[in-house]
């Protein structure tokens, strides 16, 4: 202290305070800013700026300022990216740069429409363990002077300690990146292994993905349902707008990148294809410039990452975080931790694979065990019933007893039938279930029990499910929602039954569906409106079938049955 000049010496306290504000806090960007603000008044400078240097040394990622008011900044435009000029010189020749008029030094490139004038500049190279981080400039010493060698020796000493503050944010954001990208993580991982709707898993997939890497977009791509070996966009989480961003639409509002994105197919051919199922990342500088993009969606995003979803050397699909166009690209930490999300979210789609799996499983062999116990031992039983009261029949009896005996017998048959129904229904796969023929019958009777007053009885042979085509089934539940509101409004029933039948044969020996619907009603009275029987024949005709009526369930056959019967697979 006692060898400095006396000038310098009067600053030292100064300069510890500096190094102090400038060793305070850990967050990155506030610690630009602080170190901008401390130098500046350290060396009594009206402008401060720190260039960060990209990862590939090639210009600068990053430049914070201080000293120029927002309006001024936005006037300028785009900030300097450090290829030319000044800052392009103190990038390839990491040094102190000392100057009284940057005007007139040879290296300048000048400024920008609207830029403040500045004269006097102090530069000086920021190093974090060694490498070089960026760069500290100054300009414009207050009071029209140079920046003299106290300047400059001062601010190296602050840039030191930058380095230092710089340095330990840097490990403070790496940690604190580590564990938002190991939430992330553990968050997919617990919706896939929930149980519950994989779409939305997909969805929790693509939304974590596109949070931790700071995109525009996350992407979820399967393989294509079509089977041409391509990738298919299965999940899309879009984020808002950034202000100024290219593409149009307002500022800060959800645009329709998932409804444009979403379902699009990227061909086999395309090279970026070719290279995720290989198991390969592909990282995309723009992919609005880029020609490997192939299917049109890149001209909307700029910096992208798509990583495999790769588990045990399998590809399960792909995983993209494009960024919106003009956004800083991925640094190499970024595209480490991406991969490895994308890593823990393939082995937990695994995971969850072979979860569904075993439970689907459990469900079939369930599902087995009552269907053959429903076969070989109750149907066995009700069977061995019914030949013992029809040997009954055989001896004298009572007539009463005997039309006991009989109607036993015909409803042992018919519960037979209906059991062998559900043996079909269990054999099915339960994704054939729910959109079934004997769903959609199922909901029209339920539907026409709220009129009637009572659920229609209702009895399924042969496999409905899977024989019967689509548009026969379609037109057989058009038939019965027919026929169930002719019963409703003019015959009065108490009593309706209906009866599918998938084991039919047609008069001309096609295999058919049986539709019959019997009631116990005032029946078909002479010169009454047939409107409505007329559509049921012309539904069947058009498939190749045919409609008629017949006596009912009542007394005496009272009445009225419906008979609706069409080809299984309707003639072409």
């Amino acid at each position: 202290m006692t060898d400095l000049p006396t000038a310098l010496t009067a600053r030292v306290p100064r300069l510890l305070d500096a190094m102090r504000s400038v060793g305070t806090g850990l967050e990155p960007h506030s610690t630009l800013d602080r170190i901008c603000e401390t130098a500046a008044r350290l060396a009594d400078a009206r402008y401060a700026a720190i260039g960060v240097v990209a990862e590939d040394g090639e210009g600068l990622s990053d430049f914070v300022t201080y000293g120029i008011p927002e309006e001024v900044a936005r006037r300028i435009g785009r900030r300097p990216d450090g290829r030319a000029g000044l800052l392009g010189a103190l990038l390839r020749e990491p040094g102190p740069i000392r100057l009284a008029d940057l005007t007139g030094d040879p290296r300048a490139a000048g400024f920008p429409a609207g830029h403040p004038p500045m004269r006097s500049f102090l530069g000086v190279p920021i190093r974090v363990q060694g490498e070089i981080f960026g760069n500290l400039y100054l300009a414009e010493k207050r009071g029209g002077a140079a920046f003299d060698e106290d300047d400059l020796h001062l601010v190296r000493v602050l840039a030191t300690e930058a380095g230092i503050a710089l340095g330990n944010a840097r490990l403070y954001e790496a940690a604190r990146q580590r564990e938002r990208w190991i939430d992330g993580s553990v968050a997919v991982t617990t919706a896939l292994l929930s149980g519950g709707d994989a779409d939305e898993a997909l969805t929790v997939v693509a939304e974590q993905a596109r949070r931790l890497a700071g995109a525009r977009a996350g992407i979820v791509l399967l393989p294509a349902a079509d089977g041409s070996g391509g990738l298919e966009v299965v999940a899309v989480a879009a984020g808002e707008r950034p202000a100024g961003a290219a593409g149009g639409g307002p500022a800060g509002a959800r645009d329709d990148d998932r409804s444009a994105v979403l379902g699009v197919v990227v061909p086999p051919e395309s090279p970026v294809v070719d290279r995720l199922l290989a198991g390969e990342a592909v990282f995309v500088a723009d992919a609005a410039t880029d020609p490997r993009m192939v299917t049109g969606l890149g001209r909307r995003f700029g910096p992208s990452m798509l990583l495999p979803l790769k588990s045990g050397g399998r590809v399960l699909g792909a995983l993209a975080t494009p960024r919106a166009r003009g956004a800083r690209p991925f640094s190499e930490t970024e595209r480490v931790l991406a991969a490895q999300f994308a890593s823990q979210a393939a082995l937990a789609l695994m995971m969850a694979e072979a979860q569904r799996d075993r439970e689907r499983l459990a469900v079939y062999e369930d599902r087995d065990r009552i269907a053959r116990d429903l076969h070989d031992l109750v149907i066995q039983r009700l069977f061995a019933t019914g030949m013992m009261l029809e040997s009954a029949q055989r001896t004298p009896l009572a007539p009463e007893v005997r039309d006991g005996v009989e109607r036993a017998v015909d409803e042992l048959d018919i519960t037979i039938q209906e059991i062998r129904t559900a043996v079909f229904a269990l054999q099915q796969g339960p994704a054939e279930a729910p959109s079934g023929l004997r769903t959609r019958v199922l909901r029209e009777i339920n539907t026409a029990a709220v009129p009637l007053g009572f659920t229609p009885a209702h009895r399924f042979t042969g496999p409905v499910d899977t024989a019967v085509g689509e548009l026969t089934g379609k037109n057989l539940v058009a038939a019965l929602r027919e026929a169930l509101s002719n019963a409703f409004r003019h015959a009065r029933a108490h009593r309706i039954e209906v009866v599918v039948d998938a084991t039919a044969r047609l008069p001309d020996g096609t295999d058919g569906v049986r539709l019959t619907v019997a009631d116990d009603g005032v029946g078909i009275p002479e010169g009454g409106r047939r409107s409505g029987l007329r559509n049921l024949a012309r539904r069947a005709e058009s498939l190749g079938g045919s409609s008629r009526c017949g006596p009912g369930l009542g007394e005496d056959g009272g009445g009225t049955t419906v008979i609706w019967e069409a080809p299984l697979q309707p003639r072409t």
